[in-house]
């Protein structure tokens, strides 16, 4: 199993604050059947900045110890990258780092409460660079989840987006639970990852949410989240099904 997004690298933001805590975290996930997980640290969210050969050389020496440690979990390079206008020129710049370090794929970041209004325009220019931009987490964004028609939008118009295993498994609440599924009904969603910061209050959750998507939607829909993360570490593209819009929940006679 792939972790494409998880806090894992020491020091560098609000996820493992030591090597302990990063070979804790590994020895947990390698437990729950992942073997690799790709680090994604925060960057530009007004609070970390973390510069792609840092991430380069923490990841290198995150591996050594993993292997002297005999924990059998691989980790590669990324970036949680906090949207912002200027990110098509830090793309041109070399600044940010894809998906694994290889893909076409880049991680976004949004705010929690809201969509910045550039947001569109953003994600067709990094699409005209040849990279296709992830919208992370977006059954946690406010605007999203009363407004899904805007989610819609920028998946028809060929984004992606990654949800949280946590999120689908209901450690979030039931409101986020459930526009979790609906998002994965109307096929607005393409990747599930941890989103790991520890092993505490912000664990993986990854065989838990693959357990109950076995149990609500069966093996297609596992097989696929599963195979499109093993997709992007390879370098290649993900498989996509036709977006749909969310429908609001029929009242009953006339009932709110």
């Amino acid at each position: 199993m792939v972790d494409l997004h998880c806090h894992i690298l020491p020091g560098v933001d609000d996820g493992a604050e030591t090597l302990k805590d990063s070979l804790t975290m590994a020895k947990e996930a390698e437990k729950e059947g992942i073997k690799t997980i790709v680090a994604t640290p925060h960057h530009k969210n007004g609070l970390y900045n973390n510069e792609r050969k840092d991430i380069v050389a923490g990841i290198e020496e995150l591996n050594k110890e993993l292997k002297e440690a005999r924990i059998n979990v691989r980790i590669l390079p990324g970036q949680e990258i906090r949207i912002h206008e200027k990110m098509v020129e830090h793309l041109d710049g070399g600044q940010l780092l894809t998906l694994g370090g290889s893909s076409s794929y880049l991680f976004i970041e949004l705010p929690p409460n809201h969509v910045p209004c550039y947001t569109e325009q953003l994600l067709f220019d990094i699409q005209m660079k040849g990279v296709i931009p992830i919208i992370v987490h977006p059954e946690r964004n406010q605007e999203f989840i009363q407004h899904p028609d805007k989610l819609y939008r920028f998946v028809r118009n060929g984004a992606a987006t990654q949800i949280t295993a946590a999120s689908y498994a209901g450690y979030f609440g039931k409101k986020i639970q459930d526009f979790t599924g609906q998002m994965i009904e109307a096929n607005l969603t393409h990747l599930m990852a941890s989103d790991a910061h520890n092993v505490s209050s912000r664990g993986f959750h990854m065989a838990r949410a693959y357990e109950c998507l076995q149990k609500r939607k069966g093996t297609d829909y596992v097989y696929y989240f599963q195979e499109n993360a093993e997709l992007i570490v390879r370098g290649k593209h993900i498989d996509k099904e036709p977006p749909e819009r969310i429908r609001p929940k029929k009242k009953f006679l006339g009932l709110f």
